[in-house]
């Protein structure tokens, strides 16, 4: 059997490799931007072994505190001769060259030494830098020492250096530290830099233990699922690199205590290889649909979504409905909750007087309450024909199939209406409402034209040259391919068009995929830099669609929820601004 030697990818960079420069400052204040250094002091380890040291004060010219003078034993007498930053920063970034940096309390160090950096005018070298205080936070315990001081846990792993404010003694007193440290760490299986960068406490061993589920998994892009020991799939997710982000849920980058539950539970890891990013994202949902993993919170609701019904009898009126069916009335959605819904629902009702009794009408009912404010016309009194009426659906069905325009002047002039009676909470509220409208018609209008085409073919350039190439169908996605660099991208079109998946038209009131599916490829086919290759059907946008008063609304609702007291005027002023929609055409 042929050994194969594992990349430092997979195995991270072993601690016994790493080169350390632990360094310390002395300053003659706190803040970097107007305090200048007086000390460096640096000592270079490998393996437990030191390799070098570096010492030298700085003038830093001006004068130093007194209080600081007697912490730090350091006096203008004794940097008067001293080189400047200038000499003193290049010499020490050539002593750590290629090495990580460490420091106690990293951030007040590194701080000082990037703003050297730009006073000297020389590029910051990208180092990677651990922090002693931030490690011995998660392992030393208050029973051992009473805080995380330098000093105190110079004591806790019997440094033989006293920590004095002196450069180069805390340097050596910190790489005594730092040993203890990773000491610890290691009975833990801890043994890369990469887990010690990231290490946590809230990590527990047994988290750590399981990263050999990850040692098996492709660098490639796709979907993974965590199974447990009866094989159920706990957590589905998706990746450019599947083994790279499966790592991660074994160390402190995943922050998301509920994945750690995941993780106690998980047994096996499956991969799931895709061609495109694109792939692994529908792939996602087609998973978290089927199998309900208890550790997913989105797409798992993926079939329960509503929609508002124009209905098709003598006296129309709006209600909510869980399916789209084939009975020539008029839809729009999907809602992701009946909030939504009924937001949109009152949103019509504000501006067109549809009848909101849900009985049925047959002229000779008492008049309600709406028909006294004017609010209903009040078919079921008599009191208006099912003609004039008609009227009034005729106004809500062209907001429903694509003209919004009569919807958002109606809009405006309510608005205008209620804030000229300083009634701006009252405005507020209906332009939510209607915003909730315009997204539902906007969604259902975008939707359509993909859902009803047989055939669109699309392409964009891949990030490492060639094409993806994708086949949708009723809005499904039916096959995607890669071309290679420099090969001719049709023949890739042609094939995939013979082997890509059969999709049948849906039959009436059904879908050929999920919703949260086809908007997912709706907005890829939309991204910059896709090309439609074929269509097979009509690709339309109404020009007076509500996506264009959609545009108008978004920015006035984001702004005015975003802002603490916002300005109740700006924000109606916003929200009459005019929006642009367009109108593509392709046969």
């Amino acid at each position: 059997m042929q050994a194969i030697q594992a990349t430092f990818d997979d195995l991270g960079t072993r601690l016994a490799d790493v080169t350390f420069v632990v360094v310390d400052l002395e300053s003659t204040g706190g803040s970097p931007a107007q305090c200048g250094i007086t000390e460096i002091g640096a000592v270079k380890v490998r393996a437990g072994v030191v390799l070098g040291e570096f010492q030298t004060l700085v003038n830093p010219a001006e004068p130093i505190p007194a209080f600081i003078s007697v912490l730090t034993g350091i006096t203008d007498a004794m940097v008067a001769e001293a080189p400047r930053i200038e000499s003193a920063f290049p010499a020490f970034l050539e002593f750590a060259a290629g090495s990580v940096l460490v420091a106690h309390n990293a951030g007040f160090d590194i701080s000082f030494l990037k703003a050297a950096a730009v006073r000297t005018g020389t590029p910051w070298p990208d180092f990677d830098v651990l922090d002693t205080l931030t490690l011995a936070r998660h392992l030393v315990t208050r029973d051992e020492a009473p805080n995380h001081k330098l000093s105190s846990l110079a004591r806790v792993f019997a440094s033989g250096t006293t920590p004095d404010h002196r450069a180069l003694h805390d340097a050596r007193a910190t790489v005594d530290v730092l040993h203890g440290l990773i000491e610890r760490v290691g009975s833990l299986g801890v043994h890369t830099l990469e887990e010690l960068a990231s290490y946590t406490s809230r990590v527990s061993p047994a988290q750590r233990r399981k990263r050999f589920l990850a040692d098996s998994l492709p660098h490639a892009p796709g979907v993974y699922l965590f199974k447990d020991a009866d094989s159920r799939v706990l957590y589905v997710g998706t990746s450019r690199d599947i083994r790279s982000r499966v790592r991660t849920y074994f160390t402190a980058s995943e922050q998301r205590s509920r994945m750690a539950d995941m993780v106690r539970l998980a047994h096996a890891v499956t991969p799931v290889v895709c061609q495109t990013p694109l792939e692994a994202q529908v792939r996602e949902l087609r998973l978290i649909d089927e199998h309900k993993p208890r550790f997913n919170r989105r797409s798992k609701n993926a079939r329960r979504h509503l929609w508002v019904k124009l209905t098709n009898e003598r006296f129309p009126r709006l209600s909510i409905v869980r399916q789209v069916r084939e009975d020539r009335a008029h839809y729009i959605g999907p809602f992701r909750s009946r909030m939504q819904a009924q937001a949109a629902i009152d949103a019509v009702h504000e501006i067109v007087p549809l009848r909101q009794c849900t009985q049925r009408i047959t002229g000779k009912e008492t008049a309600c309450a709406l028909a006294e404010l004017g609010r209903c016309g009040s078919p079921c009194t008599g009191s208006q024909s099912h003609d004039d009426y008609a009227h009034v659906v005729a106004d809500c069905a062209a907001l429903f199939a694509g003209d919004a325009r009569s919807g958002g002047d109606r809009l405006r002039a309510r608005l205008d209406e209620l804030a000229a009676q300083e009634r701006f909470e009252d405005a507020a509220r209906i332009r939510d409402r209607f915003l909730h409208l315009v997204r539902g018609a906007a969604r259902s209008q975008r939707l359509a034209p993909v859902t009803r085409a047989r055939e669109v073919v699309a392409a964009r350039r891949g990030d490492a040259g060639g094409w993806e190439i994708v086949c949708i169908r009723h809005g499904r996605l039916a096959g995607t391919v890669v071309s290679p660099r420099g090969a001719d991208p049709m023949v890739h079109v042609r094939l995939l068009q013979v082997t890509a998946e059969v999709v049948p038209p849906p039959a009436p009131g059904s879908a050929a995929a999920l919703v949260e599916e086809t908007e997912l490829l709706l907005r890829w086919l939309e991204a910059p830099g896709v090309r439609i290759v074929e269509l097979d059907g009509s690709w339309t946008c109404p020009v007076g669609g509500a996506g264009a008063l959609r545009h108008e609304l978004e920015p006035a609702v984001a702004a005015a929820h975003e802002v603490v007291g916002f300005d109740r005027d700006a924000g109606l002023e916003a929200s009459r601004g005019r929006g642009r929609d367009r109108h593509r055409r392709a046969g």
